[in-house]
């Protein structure tokens, strides 16, 4: 195969989309292409990107706590539709619909409905989380909170933001509720349930949280991120970059997680090879669960979309997988037995004029180009 195509858009956007990358490859079980692009240190250029470089994940993580959530459900210990009441009994009564602070205008609030009256906790599902209809809001500021218990108290008495069901809102609480509730099912620390369900199983040498108290690599093989010139008024590296999971120790269900594209592309291989979670589960995660526009959703997942703009869009219309605020991504595509993890660090040039969306889209059509169509 000529790999020039991908090449120039990866060169083409280092230093200039992202200041370091990795992209792998996997084609009918194969691995025909794994390469690092870029340096740790843009403006020195002192340290290149390497193969075990590791990479804030953001919402990719929550990929790793559905997959181990999936086990449990496999294991009879508890069922997708079962309330999230049963495992976290705090999450109940009558809660009121309302605004949400703006994750990304400090100060400013969301409304995705113009309903008023309450939703009674009590009968949210797993399944709600996991497909973004529970009417929970898509963020809420945890991190303003004095520790992690508060911040976990938080989630657990939010407010909602629509009338279950009438929407796909993502929420990166529903994902927070999920990881609390596999620590109450397995009576692990969820980073530890996530090691022992899936990263151990898999032989993942590197996929790992990094708790800003325990780092366990050296922070100079790690991909930096943005400045946080709102809160911790540094560079952020080896620490997780979403305020909510650092706020949460450095391990949550919607993000935390740092790994290098190998592992990643590993991961997802599992969903085509059916080597951690049985064909009936796969499927059930995989097929068309809720739908929002252009927006569909699997379990966990983010299915394939009709809107160009959109990352997996090059993609067959099986094609599923998930991207990360900082600039991540894992597509997998079962009609043409492919599977791309693609890990940047574009954040690092801030959250305003983002250029990640036309990358993914861009390298994606690049690679579909190359193995045929």
């Amino acid at each position: 195969m000529n790999f020039s195509l991908i090449e120039q858009v990866m060169t083409d956007s280092t230093h200039t989309v992202f200041p370091s990358a990795q992209l792998e490859i996997r084609f009918k079980g194969e691995t025909i292409f794994s390469k690092s692009y870029g340096h740790l240190d843009p403006e020195t250029k002192q340290r290149p990107t390497q193969p075990d470089t590791l990479f804030d994940l953001a919402s990719v993580t929550k990929l790793f706590v559905t997959t181990a959530f999936m086990t449990l459900v496999e294991e009879g210990k508890v069922s997708l539709d079962h309330s999230v009441q049963s495992v976290l009994p705090d999450f109940n009564g009558a809660r009121p619909i309302q605004g949400y602070e703006d994750p990304l205008k400090w100060g400013s609030f969301v409304s995705v409905s113009d309903e008023q009256g309450t939703i009674d906790a009590a009968t949210i599902t797993f399944r709600h989380l996991l497909i973004h209809t529970s009417g929970l809001p898509a963020w809420r500021p945890l991190f303003q909170q004095p520790e992690a218990e508060s911040a976990k108290r938080m989630a657990i008495e939010t407010h909602f933001s629509y009338r279950t069901g009438t929407k796909v809102v993502y929420s990166d609480i529903g994902l927070i509720l999920l990881g609390m509730a596999i620590e109450k099912l397995t009576q692990q620390k969820l980073d530890d349930a996530v090691y022992s369900r899936v990263t151990v199983p898999l032989g993942l040498a590197h996929a790992r949280y990094l708790p800003i108290t325990n780092h366990q690599l050296p922070i100079t093989n790690v991909a930096p991120t943005e400045f946080d010139n709102q809160w911790r008024k540094r560079r952020v590296v080896g620490e997780v970059h979403d305020e909510n999971a650092y706020r949460l120790g450095g391990v949550s269900g919607h993000a935390g997680l740092f790994a290098n594209a190998t592992d990643l592309a590993t991961f997802g291989q599992t969903y085509l090879s059916r080597a951690l979670l049985r064909g009936e589960t796969i499927n059930e995660m995989t097929r068309l669960q809720s739908q929002f526009n252009a927006t569909r959703r699997g379990i966990g997942f983010v299915l394939w979309s009709p809107d160009p703009e959109a990352s997996g869009n090059p993609f067959s219309e099986k094609a599923f997988g998930h991207t990360g605020f900082t600039g991540t991504s894992l597509w997998i595509d079962p009609e043409r037995d492919l599977v791309v993890a693609c890990l940047t660090n574009e954040v690092y040039n801030g959250r305003e004029n983002r250029k990640i969306a036309e990358f993914r889209v861009n390298v994606h059509k690049a690679i579909i180009e190359v193995i045929g169509k």
